[in-house]
Parts: structure tokens; C-alpha cells; sequence
């Protein structure tokens, strides 16, 4: 994949969409408020891109309000610290029922909010739902982070709203999707893509940085020496994310390097997941590995590792994680999944998914690059997520395309708003290019 695609592409032709920052910034006018719904806050990629957008957003430009489907994910309380409302449709796993949907369309009539934005399909299916019940005056947006190689890999009832939002998908202003290969996917789904963008996920490069202190005082955590080196995997345990490929990976690894140690972490990656910790004893790692569970001090153990590994099979679109290594300036080996190879090209190394041969081997020529080798590509890494991924270029990009959303239900609908018009300053944008 080359190298100098661009980080947002859009289905509409037009020129590039200027943010207009004086003019909005010093407007009297209100603040545009902005709906955002989503299935739960637990910590995810989707999920972390939503409370790193609220935490960046202009407020003087913006006020955000959060309704979360189910009332659980330790982001609520992140977010209700940012001064930002956190409501909840107390939805339960499976079949929404009448009286949560009804919540839902209630929250949304009591906002009362100009636009409404969706996170992942849940939420995106939901937010359409809102956006029908203020009789078709708000538009909606769609954001979409997963990639989709086969239905039969989601779960039945994933499976059929994933079908439904592709009846749906007419129906909203713009569907933003964080990646490309995903783009494809979904209109090979029936999606309609005519109204769409790609807008990757945004990495924070002040928190996520090199960290010698990071590295030293994660290894005394552990137990392990200064000289250990440590290959890494965060995420929550899921099928997709594959342990099983990088646990086979690390056994061959752990036979040549002795001073090598496997850190994991995430939700349910601990001691209690029986399944993961007899696959660790069945390949001889129980002395190497350490299982950390889900954390909050991720930056931390980031900066830490030596080479980060992504071992999914399938399921990623852009996963924010890869990013937040190469910003670490830690060298990445991740499966050809989603836009993961794209996002790494020749700072780190690509193999197939479910191959745990090819993901120790890649793994191996890094252990044998050293140190300096390993230090290159790093600072190769993060000086590609600073031009294509930063957290302040996809911040503008959402806003961009905020306003241009606005701009174009007022043009479409009523005309040009004059209301509308001052708060821009007197001009309607361009689409976001």
C-alpha cells in the first residue's frame, strides 16, 4: 500500500473544507449541539476515539452530549469529568425493548440536539432511530470502526444490524468510516457510500511518546531486569483478536530468546481467563508471560515494549493501538488486517493472520535489528502517525465535516441559513474534501 494516501478521503468531489477558526471561535452564536450515541463506554478503540474527540473539541464551537445504550464502561465517569452530560437508554445485552427504545427517542427529544452522531452499528442504528423520531430534521452521522470479512464471523444478532443499517444507510447525511479497506467492505454490503469519508483514528502524540521511565519502571513492576526485552499485546480478549496466533508465536520466540517476556493486557486478559491460562501453561510460558488486565495506564506500558504485536484474524479497521505503539516509537508486527499494514508500511513488518510462524519470524528479525535498528524504525513510526494520524488533524477533519453537514441540510432543505451563514462568518463551506 503506498504511502502518501491521504488520511481522509470522501465520496464527494470538492474542494477542501477550510476550518474558518477566527470567525467561529469568536462568534457570539450558540454552540452547536451535538448528539453522540453509543452502545456502551468500555474501553475500546471506537470508544477512545469518542472521549479523545470530546476532550479536544472547541466548545465555543460545540457542546457535545453522550447517550451510552447500556449503562456500563469505566469512559463514563472520563467523560462526565470533561463537563459533558452522560445519559444512558439502560439497554440490557440482546433485543432492545420497547421501553429502552422509548428511553432513547426521549433523551433525544429532551436534548433537542442539530446534529446526531452514531459510534460503531449499534449506535449508528440507533441514532438513525433518534433522528427519524425528531421527524427527520437532524441529520445523522454514522461512524463505522470495524472492517467485515464475513458475517459469519459476528454474532447473529451483529450479523442482522449490520444487514439493517445497510437498508438504512440512505438515510444518513455521511457515514465516516476509519479506514479504507472498511469503506470497501460495506459497500460490497449493500451500503451506500455516496455520501461517505475515511477519517483514521486520532493518536494523542504528547501522551503517547517515548518513555525510558515508562520502560524501566514497567519491567521493576514485573520483576524482570532492565536488559529484559518485552514483546507486547494489548486488547480485550476476543476471538478476533487472536491470543491463541500470538501465544503459538511467543512459544517459538521464547525457544530462541531467553531474556524475551510477553506482556498482554486488557479486559479479561488476567489470571481469571481459564481458557488463556491453560494455553499458557500447555505451551511452556507461564514463567514469561504477564497477564495485566485492562488498565488505564496503557501510554505506560506502551512506551515500555520493545515490538508491539497485533495477531488479529480479522475484525480490525484501524486499530487505534498500532497507532499508539508507532507514536511510542516502538516498531509494530501486525497481521495484514484492516488498514494495519497500511498504517505501519516499511516501519514494521506485515504478515498474514493466523499465521503464528510468519508472526514469530517477523518478530525475530526485529529482536535481531538490536536496539539501534529497533530505535530507527521507531522514530520512523512516529514521525508517520505525526503527519497522517495525529489527534489534532483528526479533531479538525470531524469538525470539518460537522460543519459542512450543517452547511448542507441548510442549503438543501431551507436555503441558505442566514443564522447559519454568521455563524460561520458569512460563507457556507465546501464538503471536506
Amino acid at each position: 500500500m503506498t504511502a502518501n494516501a491521504s488520511a481522509i478521503t470522501c465520496a464527494r468531489k470538492s474542494a477542501s473544507l477550510p476550518r474558518a477558526e477566527h470567525s467561529i471561535e469568536t462568534s457570539s452564536a450558540k454552540p452547536l449541539t451535538i448528539l453522540h450515541i453509543i452502545n456502551d463506554l468500555s474501553i475500546g478503540g471506537a470508544e477512545i476515539m469518542l472521549f479523545r474527540l470530546l476532550s479536544q473539541k472547541s466548545r465555543r464551537r460545540f457542546q457535545p452530549v453522550v447517550i451510552s445504550l447500556m449503562d456500563r464502561g469505566s469512559l463514563r465517569e472520563r467523560i462526565e469529568e470533561l463537563g459533558i452530560p452522560v445519559y444512558t437508554a439502560r439497554m440490557k445485552p440482546g433485543l432492545p425493548t420497547p421501553a429502552s427504545i422509548w428511553r432513547l427517542v426521549r433523551l433525544a427529544r429532551q436534548i433537542e440536539p442539530e446534529l446526531i452522531q452514531g459510534w460503531l452499528y449499534h449506535g449508528s442504528l440507533a441514532a438513525q432511530i433518534a433522528g427519524l423520531a425528531l421527524a427527520g430534521k437532524v441529520p445523522v452521522l454514522w461512524s463505522i470502526h470495524c472492517s467485515i470479512y464475513s458475517l459469519s464471523f459476528e454474532k447473529k444478532l451483529t450479523a442482522a444490524v449490520v444487514r439493517l443499517c445497510a437498508l438504512m444507510s440512505r438515510l444518513a447525511a455521511n457515514i465516516i468510516f476509519v479506514s479504507r479497506t472498511s469503506r470497501s467492505q460495506h459497500e460490497a454490503l449493500g451500503y451506500r457510500i455516496e455520501h461517505s469519508c475515511v477519517v483514521p483514528n486520532g493518536i494523542d502524540t504528547n501522551l503517547f511518546a517515548p518513555d525510558a521511565e515508562a520502560r524501566n519502571s514497567v519491567r521493576a513492576e514485573l520483576g524482570l531486569p532492565k536488559s529484559a526485552l518485552l514483546i507486547g499485546v494489548i486488547g480485550r480478549y476476543h476471538r478476533m483478536k487472536d491470543h491463541a496466533n500470538f501465544a503459538n508465536a511467543a512459544e517459538k520466540i521464547a525457544a530462541q530468546y531467553a531474556e524475551v517476556h510477553f506482556l498482554l493486557a486488557g479486559r479479561d486478559v488476567d489470571s481469571d481467563n481459564r481458557t488463556l491460562m491453560d494455553l499458557i501453561r500447555k505451551l511452556g510460558l507461564a514463567g514469561r508471560t504477564h497477564l495485566l488486565g485492562e488498565r488505564t495506564d496503557i501510554a505506560r506500558l506502551v512506551a515500555a515494549l520493545d515490538i508491539f504485536c497485533l495477531s488479529s484474524s480479522h475484525g480490525e479497521s484501524f486499530p487505534i493501538i498500532v497507532g499508539e505503539a508507532m507514536s511510542c516509537e516502538v516498531p509494530c508486527v501486525v497481521t495484514e488486517v484492516g488498514d494495519a499494514g497500511w498504517m505501519v508500511s516499511e516501519t514494521g513488518h506485515v504478515v498474514p493472520p493466523r499465521d503464528a510462524a510468519a508472526l514469530a519470524g517477523a518478530c525475530e528479525a526485529l529482536l535481531n535489528l538490536g536496539p539501534a535498528g529497533r530505535r530507527a524504525l521507531g522514530q520512523a513510526a512516529r514521525t508517520r502517525v505525526m503527519d497522517l494520524f495525529s489527534l489534532s488533524s483528526v479533531v479538525a477533519k470531524y469538525e470539518a465535516l460537522y460543519e459542512s453537514t450543517m452547511a448542507h441540510r441548510a442549503a438543501t432543505t431551507e436555503g441558505p441559513d442566514v443564522a447559519y451563514q454568521q455563524r460561520l462568518g458569512g460563507a457556507l463551506p465546501d464538503d471536506p474534501a
